[in-house]
């Protein structure tokens, strides 16, 4: 099961590059692993390291471009990442969307995302939300000017609010909210009818018992 995503007052980091593809955010080499996890140290990885990163490798001691925002302090622990048009293109890997969320991002904001990469964000627990993009420059303004810059989420009343106090309204599809809110992933919507299903298979059962033989 997912988590549910309701509320996030979280720290943001901004990528300040549009059209940030899919293998920018996870290179391909990484995706030979069909497991979720073992891909946030690798977030980003061309644009972290100096060096040429591969699966397992550990990440401790390797040389790191300092100039990259994940890479400064002062972005340490964020949870909110800030985009810029078309995040996410790119090919349709799911790794990328694992990555940002085992880095510990909860909620992307930009003018703009591919489709897959929006509807896969989802899928995973991860909220994208996106603003007009005379918002979004105003956001990367004030994250640049201030050093531990906070926004805070409210997904049930589909609100951005800056330290100001300055809101900002995004709209989200019904059922994709419902699911957040609930932490329902495929599974999860398909367990809500586990009762059902149960007794679907006993009826059938009894109906037509030499398919069960």
């Amino acid at each position: 099961m997912m988590k549910s995503f309701t509320q996030l007052d979280g720290l943001v980091v901004p990528v300040d590059r549009a059209n940030v593809d899919t293998d920018a955010i996870i290179p391909k080499q990484f995706l030979k692993s069909i497991k979720r996890t073992g891909f946030g140290d690798f977030l980003f990885d061309e644009w972290r390291y100096h060096d040429h990163g591969e699966p397992g490798m550990d990440c401790t001691n390797r040389p790191r471009r300092t100039e990259f925002a994940l890479n400064q302090p002062r972005y340490q622990g964020a949870t909110i990442l800030l985009g810029r048009e078309n995040f996410g293109c790119g090919s349709s890997r799911e790794h990328a969307v694992w990555a940002l969320e085992e880095y510990g991002v909860r909620c992307m904001i930009a003018p703009s995302f591919a489709d897959i990469f929006f509807s896969n964000s989802f899928k995973s627990g991860l909220l994208p939300i996106p603003l007009a993009a005379e918002t979004v420059d105003r956001l990367f303004r004030e994250v640049e000017a201030t050093s531990g810059y906070r926004l805070a989420v409210d997904l049930a009343a589909q609100t951005v609010t800056t330290p100001s106090g300055e809101t900002f309204r995004f709209e989200v599809d019904p059922f994709r909210k419902e699911c957040l809110l609930n932490g329902w992933d495929d599974i999860g919507l398909t367990l809500r009818h586990a009762d059902e299903i149960r007794a679907y298979e006993n009826r059938r059962q009894q109906e037509a018992p030499w398919l069960f033989a």
